[in-house]
């Protein structure tokens, strides 16, 4: 069974095709401690059932899903959003 973990932040670079933007996505444990994946860990936790992702934004909850660009490159979403990441891109900046 995938284990669901809450997106807090992303680190993006300054391309824009929906399927480079995000570099990667992080959140905290339940311990308190930070973890980081990057956008192709996070998008084959997702394929091999390992992990569910989702952001919660306004009493809302929706799901982080994978989807495949007109080009076939695959990128981090979440269900509400179109073809651009934009849940995901409005996070903050993860640390370093």
């Amino acid at each position: 069974m995938a284990s669901g973990h809450e997106v807090l932040c992303v680190n993006k670079n300054d391309r824009y095709n929906p399927h480079e933007r995000i570099k990667s996505i992080g959140g905290k444990n339940s311990n308190g401690t930070r973890w980081k994946l990057t956008q192709e860990d996070a998008i084959q936790g997702i394929e091999n059932g390992k992990w569910t992702f989702y952001v919660s934004k306004g009493g809302r909850t929706v799901n982080v899903i994978v989807a495949v660009s007109r080009y076939g490159n695959k990128y981090l979403k979440t269900e509400a959003d179109g073809e651009s990441p934009d849940n995901l891109l409005s996070l903050s900046e993860c640390p370093l």
